[in-house]
């Protein structure tokens, strides 16, 4: 029995590569989401010396797969523990192909200040090595701090601790394949503790303004990225201006793209549809009106969030206000 004393930690599962199997240890390909949350609790036995856990099966699939209706079974769910007066922090499982979405959603729709944690693995968990079960111990030892709370979501991954707006993907394979390339990490997990090594100075949690209620009421707008290349023509966008709410161009250098698909993209911004401009590159700040005049485009300048991101925050925004000003003023606000 665990000691009553301990803080309860609610870990909640999705899936992904940290639950995943191979055929054998050296095998290069594997089946995310193989184990159950109780499988993953069962290889970190040190979990009953600082929590009593309480596991739950949000969903068991690879991130590659993640949905909007998961999304919202986990915000819900995440809403439902935050409110829990019995429970310290959430921890929750997910593959890494699509973790920083998932937590830059919770960033902005769950609107409390308790910790809540998001943890995966690069290596299943039958590999040689697999680093998930360390990862899962830092996750809840971060999530039972009151050192995490009111920082938004956050990320521990290798033993760093990003927050959700910043971290990043920026690596296929390797344990070392998350950064947060524009402002840093926020800390990390040393000896059992964080070790933070700033603030979350962005709109976050309990100051946003959006909330599940409000994305649910606005039928969860679809958001597509278009991304730039050399060459890319007007057709594919106008395909996409035909069904989509937003479009958010993932452009070349600071946002940018050929003149026949910028000139798609005006057409689009004129017929309603919301533009937002932001960078392929993984890193650095897309600013209104330097290489294009975004004002008589109709467009929006994604600052440094990154497509993905960008995607997340357009849709929310457009839950909101259709207005291109008003959505820009919310990109430079978040």
């Amino acid at each position: 029995m665990p000691d009553l004393a301990l803080p309860v930690i609610a870990v909640l599962a999705t899936g992904g590569t940290i639950a995943g199997a191979q055929a054998d240890a050296t095998s290069a390909g594997y089946k995310a989401g193989s184990f159950s949350v109780n499988d993953l609790l069962a290889a970190v036995p040190q979990l009953a010396r600082i929590a009593d856990i309480r596991a739950e099966q949000v969903a068991n699939v690879g991130s590659q797969n993640m949905t909007h209706a998961v999304w919202q079974a986990l915000a819900a769910r995440v809403d439902t523990l935050c409110q829990d007066a019995s429970v310290a922090g959430i921890v929750i499982t997910h593959g890494t192909d699509t973790l920083e979405e998932t937590a830059y959603f919770l960033s902005l729709v769950n609107q409390h200040d308790k910790p809540v944690v998001l943890v995966g693995a690069m290596r299943p968990a039958t590999a040689l090595g697999a680093e998930g079960p360390a990862n899962l111990y830092n996750a809840v030892a971060l999530a039972r701090h009151p050192d995490a709370r009111g920082r938004g979501p956050l990320v521990v991954m290798n033993e760093d601790v990003h927050y959700a707006r910043e971290i990043q993907k920026t690596a296929s394979a390797g344990l070392c394949a998350f950064a947060s390339p524009n402002r840093g990490r926020a800390g990390v997990m040393h000896g059992g503790a964080p070790c933070f090594y700033s603030r979350n100075t962005t709109v976050h949690s309990s100051q946003s303004e959006f909330s599940l209620a409000l994305l649910e009421k606005a039928g969860w707008p679809r958001v597509d990225v278009v991304y730039a290349h050399a060459n890319v023509q007007a057709d594919l966008i106008d395909f996409v201006a035909g069904v989509a709410d937003g479009i958010v161009l993932a452009g070349v250098g600071d946002g940018n793209a050929t003149d026949l698909a910028i000139d798609a993209l005006s057409r689009a911004a004129a017929d309603g549809v919301a533009v937002v401009r932001s960078s392929r590159t993984g890193s650095g700040f897309v600013a209104r009106d330097v290489e294009l005049d975004d004002g008589r485009l109709g467009f929006i300048a994604a600052r440094d969030l990154n497509p993905q991101k960008a995607r997340i925050l357009l849709m929310l925004a457009l839950s909101v206000t259709r207005d291109p000003a008003a959505v820009q003023a919310i990109f430079d606000r978040y």
